[in-house]
């Protein structure tokens, strides 16, 4: 018989069905499922096209065992090929790399009281087909079929091998890319790790011991700094989860890093972890880990970032991004400690310190049901809100010498701050905080003409600072970026002398070309007396009294009294609707004008 058909490769009626068949397949292999689904999909349409009675593809791990199965048809055993096959065929057809065909199952001693002959339909022969799977040539899987006799089927046994045979190499390449791409994605994740621990190793100095304790990496004098740092000594002695809240920008992971050196915890691991980063398929495997085979590209079991943190601080950074579905899973694990790998039937226990993060209002997307109340009330036990850097404005000189210092050491040059651009930074209200006064320093010392940094040197001063339209009309802040021309250098208001009559306001600048708007320093200022005045003027406002003035014919500030929500919005006309610049006007500072507004309810307008 085999003679017969040495000349053509399938009888002509076998022939279109094989090509078909080749052609579904090959289309199917092409696709961009996981491996399990595409190998499913190949064993389902190569059972529609041969009349096949059962059939497996059984994909091999590195030591030979079944990674992954699929079935033609709902097994009626566990596993499905990694039960039913005999371990024996499985063995022959790897081990010699050749096509295994047995005519009748019934008479052959591989299947010698196994469960697949003891599924065999009485009184049937049947015949079982197995070809190997090879990638480079190795086996690494096989592909198995088996056939009922009867007088309705006209088949051919050489001619189902051949067929075999093809589909079995297409697999084989299918499994080869899948390998590479699952390689090359554990490569770069490896890659991306490392460059971020080293990225923090350069730019974060070494903690060194300092009478503040273990936290004198982070930079600042100021009395919310100083209030913050004693909160996390307090709190850093306690396991309690920490969440910290801030602007974008303020230095959380700084903070969070303080929490766990000022803790028992300090000899165990910082991990950390950008929630937002991380795409909802691949956060549960970086936290979790998962085990070998659990999913395509899984060649080796992980360990996740739960387990790495077990004795030390686990923080979650951008707590508020991560997706409803795994604030689920997330739940458990913070309430438990407890989980299980990807793919993982194993109940892991370990001890980890809890510090999250987020500059989201949580209880707006709690009302919104876009985070859950119950993972809100777990993370939310002791809360820690890091200032913005215009709360803090004399750290701004001890933030940006650092800053020059660390991008000298990096570069290998000697760069230094002049008085007056220290002055000028002093003054700017940095929206991005912290983030943003690092990247202005980086970028002034990159661009600079000298070794010292003039003000000419800084972008604000030359009216190219972009970043402006994030503060523009934001008039609340403490300080605005300087007018990009030279302007004399004033002490502070109440350092000033005092005039005997009430100042008159401050003429309305030019427009400049820069976007950024430019700061008016008043020609007079109020007295000493002013200051205690208007002090005075704010406490009756609170209280809801009446303010007598002590010196009425002598003092700069105006005094709403009976009309005062008109002469607010006389001001404010006068100005422009700029909050400073009505203050100025009234003889009120910006914080007193902007509680008048508030008690009555008068809305800012901007243009």
């Amino acid at each position: 018989m085999m003679a017969s058909t040495e000349k053509v490769l399938f009888a002509p009626a076998y022939k279109d069905v094989a090509l078909a068949g080749v052609y579904e397949i090959s289309k199917i292999l092409t696709g961009a499922q996981s491996l399990e689904r595409t190998l499913g999909a190949v064993i389902a349409v190569l059972s529609s096209f041969m009349q096949m009675r059962r059939g497996f593809i059984l994909a091999l791990d590195e030591d030979g065992e079944p990674e992954i199965t699929a079935s033609s048809d709902a097994s009626p055993r566990p596993n499905g090929a990694k039960t039913l096959l005999p371990q024996k065929v499985i063995d022959h057809i790897v081990a010699t790399g050749v096509p295994l065909v047995i005519e009748d199952v019934s008479i052959h001693p591989y299947f010698t009281g196994t469960a697949y002959r003891h599924l065999l339909p009485p009184m049937t022969k049947v015949s079982f087909l197995g070809v190997p799977i090879k990638v480079d040539g190795v086996a690494k899987g096989t592909l198995t079929v088996d056939r009922e006799w009867n007088n309705k089927l006209d088949f051919r046994l050489e001619d189902d091998v051949r067929m075999l045979t093809m589909v079995a190499n297409l697999v084989g390449q299918a499994m080869r890319m899948h390998t590479l791409i699952a390689r090359d994605r554990d490569r770069l994740i490896k890659e991306q790790h490392r460059l971020e621990k080293a990225l923090t190793d350069v730019r974060q100095p070494s903690a060194k011991p300092s009478p503040r304790g273990k936290s004198d990496f982070i930079v600042g004098e100021s009395a919310a700094i100083k209030a913050l740092l004693h909160r996390i000594e307090v709190a850093a002695r306690s396991n309690a989860t920490v969440l910290l809240r801030g602007e974008t920008g303020t230095g959380k992971e700084l903070f969070a890093r303080a929490i766990h050196e000022n803790s028992p915890r300090a000899k165990g691991a910082f991990v950390k972890v950008n929630c937002a980063a991380l795409p909802e398929t691949v956060i549960e495997s970086e936290l979790f880990g998962h085990e070998k085979g659990s999913f395509t590209g899984a060649v080796n079991q992980r360990i996740g970032r739960f387990e790495l943190a077990n004795g030390g601080t686990l923080f979650l950074d951008e707590i508020g991004e991560i997706s409803a579905s795994f604030q689920a899973k997330l739940l458990r694990v913070l309430q438990e400690g407890e989980f299980e790998r990807v793919g993982g039937t194993k109940t892991l226990k370990v001890d980890v310190r809890i510090v999250c993060a987020t500059n989201r209002n949580l209880e707006e997307a709690v009302a919104r049901n876009d985070f859950r109340a119950d993972l809100y009330y777990r993370i939310n036990v002791v809360t820690l809100v890091t200032p913005p850097l215009r709360e803090r404005p004399g750290d701004i000189e001890l933030l940006a010498k650092r800053f020059l210092d660390q991008f000298s050491r990096e570069n290998g040059i000697d760069h230094s701050f002049s008085v007056k651009a220290l002055d000028i930074l002093s003054h700017c209200a940095f929206p991005g905080n912290v983030r943003e006064l690092e990247n202005c320093v980086r970028r002034t010392a990159t661009l600079a003409s000298g070794e010292e940094i003039v003000e000419s040197d800084l972008a604000c001063w030359q009216g190219c600072c972009l970043s402006a339209t994030l503060w523009k009309g934001h008039n609340n802040l403490v300080g605005v970026h300087p007018h990009p021309t030279p302007q004399p250098t004033l002490p502070p208001i109440t350092a000033m002398p005092a005039p005997k009559a009430k100042a008159p306001p401050a003429p309305e600048p030019v427009a400049p070309p820069p976007v950024s708007e430019p700061f008016v320093a008043p020609v007079e200022v109020a007295p000493a007396m002013a200051g205690a005045c208007a002090d005075h003027a704010l406490e009756a406002m609170e209280r809801g009294l009446p303010h007598e003035c002590p010196a009425p014919d002598n003092c700069p500030v105006v005094h709403p009294t009976k009309s005062e929500r008109e002469r607010l919005i006389e001001a404010l006309d006068k100005t422009g609707w700029v909050q400073a610049k009505a203050a100025r006007l009234l003889g009120l500072t910006p914080r007193q004008i902007g509680y008048a507004l508030r008690k009555q309810n008068i809305d800012i307008k901007k243009f």
